[in-house]
């Protein structure tokens, strides 16, 4: 199974839109979770909104992880050492209020097992790697913080949904 966030703040129909193209040259169910969009998915099983339990188990049975590049979504998939392809939204096509997820896509993209992709073809490219390349390495957060500190923020995120 393909998992695909986007958080619940604001729609990402360009997103949803790629995944909704390539999804029939992969043989996985893909499960989108999107938020107020108007875009109607022809081959994704849409979810409006989760709860965190669910949320959590989504992404320990997913293959792949897509996403926006939200720090919540980044985290939950490092920190069960889960690869994840983000997609910076962006402010200049309305996505977004301002920039950020640009920045963060930047700095997190430097992270072993967070794959930065800005279109269709680099989005397939990184699908098709990482659904090969299954044990692809992570980058393992106790090497980053406390695991107490990783606990309160985990905590923190969790209570935001």
């Amino acid at each position: 199974m393909i998992f695909v966030t986007i958080g619940t703040q604001e729609p990402f129909d360009r997103l949803i839109k790629l995944v909704d193209e390539l999804a029939k040259d992969y043989n996985h169910e893909i499960i989108a979770q999107v938020f107020n969009s108007n875009y109607k998915s022809e081959n994704l099983t849409i979810i409006d909104f989760v709860n965190p339990k669910e949320y959590e188990n989504l992404f320990k049975k997913a293959d792949l992880i897509i996403s926006h590049a939200g720090m919540g979504s980044i985290i939950s998939a490092l920190s069960i050492s889960k690869p994840i392809i983000v997609m910076p939204r962006k402010a200049s096509l309305g996505e977004h209020r301002n920039e950020h997820q640009l920045a963060t896509a930047k700095k997190m993209g430097a992270i072993e097992g967070v794959y930065v992709v800005n279109g269709k073809e680099d989005l397939k490219a990184n699908m098709d790697f990482l659904l090969e390349n299954k044990n692809e390495k992570v980058f393992k957060f106790s090497n980053m913080a406390s695991q107490s500190l990783l606990a309160s923020i985990k905590n923190y995120i969790n209570s935001l949904n």
